[in-house]
């Protein structure tokens, strides 16, 4: 037979409870960076992602809007500049069957681009400076269109690996790193908008 549950045992529940939540939200408060981290990454489309890539991070980032899209395209270029290492050493295994060593040369070279295609945009954001008006707006459209040319050849490269004929090792591979890539890069993009839309 189950015991009677009590006024005072509801009341310990609650009290416990009320502990437990006040010690998450002294924890959130205590570190207003992870905060800031995680309400800016509501406006992307990978969240999770993003708070797990830019939370390293926090101490550079602080609640600088300007410091979370140079670190979220730092890491972008960081795990794109990964992926082509990974592509390029993949191209080198014997064994390959002729469409998969044609799809990873173009994959690789898709994934150049869009090493160099993110590495542009750091630079243009480090050029903006402190642009204002017409300057701003050009540089700030210079650094999304590199962005997004970017999540297009993250793209590219896997569609090179499409259709069954393509399935395997390989393509399981490829697949996995692309998609992070892509994933931190849209993520990115999404910041630099946010970022935009405020100045």
């Amino acid at each position: 037979m189950a015991a009677p549950i009590t006024i005072s045992s509801v009341l310990i529940f609650f009290y416990a409870l009320t502990l437990v939540a006040s010690a998450a939200a002294a924890a959130v408060a205590a570190n207003p960076a992870a905060s800031f981290i995680r309400t800016s990454c509501r406006a992307t489309t990978y969240p999770a992602v993003c708070v797990q890539s830019l939370s390293p991070h926090a101490t550079t980032i602080q609640k600088s809007p300007g410091q979370l899209v140079t670190i979220a395209l730092t890491v972008s270029v960081d795990r794109a500049r990964s992926a082509k290492v990974f592509v390029a050493n993949l191209a080198k295994f014997r064994g390959l069957k002729p469409r998969e060593r044609a799809a990873l040369k173009d994959c690789l070279e898709e994934v150049s681009d869009s090493v160099d295609r993110l590495s542009k945009s750091i630079q243009e954001l480090k050029n903006m400076g402190r642009a204002r008006g017409p300057d701003y707006v050009w540089h700030m459209s210079n650094l999304q269109t590199w962005v997004s040319a970017a999540l297009t050849d993250d793209s590219t490269c896997m569609d090179g690996f499409a259709g069954r004929v393509m399935e395997g090792r390989v393509k399981t591979s490829i697949r996995a790193h692309m998609t992070n890539v892509a994933q931190v890069t849209s993520n990115a993009l999404a910041l630099c908008n946010k970022f935009a839309g405020k100045y």
